[in-house]
């Protein structure tokens, strides 16, 4: 079972408008609300593959209500937490440029936390995966994700670590299955200016040192990179018009674990989380399984 972990989901809404006046009366041209929070899209991606998982982490209030009934809709599996205040609401404006306004999330009570952790503590068992994805709310403090880290390790789970700075690197020790961060995101990690591929693979390599099993580089355009042991793989994406920046990264995560656990092979693994992402980004919402399809055949993977 892989089960994604979102300790901050959200309800995503776009809105999108012709024109924005500062100070004045706007009207929207067409808006859209979906389940978000970066592991949730994991999940959603992981149920279009037909890959067995959960989505756990927080739910609260009408927001929480709303997120819940729509991955019902969708037959998904989820075990959320309840919590007392409301899930938040991040507001993605779409006028040419898009501009994301994103709430800062709920109080978290420690008992909230604790009925969570407890929660990994008698799901998890050797076979499974656990995708910890995104921001924490701040009421969590800044050692939550080590905690579950520290529960996957003593049930023997492997676990993905999507998220960045400190949390991240705070990971590497306890060798992630995967991480994946972007062009930019490495360079912040590292804070350096990264000018070519070959800076990217360095320092891609720095973090399968720190304890990485396998890195994932998106670079949007430009495809992406796969890190593993001694071998550097680039995968091209496919052509299309780009929609949808919300959950891309989040669809290769899914892409890459749900195919990696479906058949064991990296490099099949590698390119559905390619193709995964890319159909996100040219659909409103996540990818559907036929998208994905369509676009797999368009991914080409060269060993560099």
């Amino acid at each position: 079972m892989i089960y994604t972990v979102t300790l901050n989901p959200s309800i995503d809404y776009i809105v999108e408008v012709e024109d924005i006046q500062l100070g004045g009366l706007n009207r929207m041209k067409r808006d859209m609300k979906f389940p978000g929070g970066k592991g949730i899209n994991v999940s959603r991606i992981l149920h279009q593959l037909g890959a067995d998982n959960t989505a756990i982490g927080f739910l609260g209030g009408f927001t929480g209500r709303f997120i819940e009934d729509r991955l019902k809709e969708e037959d998904m599996t989820t075990d959320f937490v309840g919590i007392q205040q409301d899930t938040r609401i991040n507001i993605k404006l779409k006028h040419g440029d898009e501009t994301e306004i994103n709430g800062q999330g709920p109080e978290i009570s420690d008992e909230e936390a604790k009925q969570l952790l407890d929660k990994l503590s008698v799901l998890l068992t050797p076979e499974d995966i656990v995708v910890l994805s995104g921001s924490a709310p701040p009421s969590l403090g800044t050692d939550f994700y080590s905690r579950c880290i520290g529960i996957c390790r003593a049930k023997g789970a492997q676990f993905v670590m999507d998220t960045t700075g400190q949390a991240l690197l705070n990971a590497l020790p306890s060798k992630p299955l995967l991480i994946k961060p972007n062009h930019h995101e490495l360079a912040e990690l590292f804070d350096v200016v990264i000018e070519s591929r070959e800076h990217l693979i360095m320092y891609g390599q720095k973090l399968m040192e720190q304890g990485a099993q396998h890195v994932l580089i998106s670079m949007a355009g430009e495809g992406a990179l796969l890190l593993t042991g001694d071998k550097v793989y680039h995968a091209s994406v496919p052509k299309g018009k780009v929609r949808n920046s919300v959950g891309a990264g989040d669809s290769m995560v899914g892409g890459f674990v749900g195919s990696l656990a479906l058949t064991g092979d990296l490099l099949e693994a590698f390119s559905t989380g390619v193709a995964c992402g890319s159909a996100t980004a040219f659909a409103d919402d996540l990818a559907s399984r036929e998208q994905i399809q369509r676009l797999l055949p368009q991914v080409s993977i060269q060993e560099l």
